[in-house]
């Protein structure tokens, strides 16, 4: 996916495992679960995105991302999401800002079907 967003090096890059791992435990405790159910992966790739982008971004070392085509669209199966593009009232950094949240918090409201409760 952030090969997708523009984003080159992610592969080689020690903080993506670092992010990865975080992202797993935070489901996994939200959940109370040990496992990852595969209702949940693609929820944890976008919220590992989220902090990746967002990690990068604060750190300044988000280099070479385009904020001009920072995310017009994002599609996954019948979830569409369409940041602002017609009118330009958002700046290209608010557009990235807007993606980030999404992707680090958009779909966190997908956990609680799969919570266990504990006693």
């Amino acid at each position: 996916m952030l090969t997708a967003l523009g984003v080159t090096g992610a592969a080689e890059d020690p903080l993506l495992d670092i992010v990865i791992s975080n992202v797993q435990y935070r489901v996994q405790n939200k959940t109370n679960r040990k496992d990852m159910p595969e209702g949940l992966v693609s929820v944890a790739v976008y919220m590992a995105v989220g902090e990746y982008l967002n990690m990068k971004k604060v750190s300044g070392q988000l280099e070479g991302f385009d904020l001009e085509a920072a995310i017009k669209q994002i599609q996954e199966g019948d979830t569409n999401t369409v940041f602002a593009i017609g009118d330009g009232n958002l700046t290209p950094e608010q557009r990235l800002n807007s993606l980030i949240d999404y992707l680090a918090n958009g779909r966190s409201r997908e956990l609680y079907r799969f919570r266990k409760f504990v006693w």
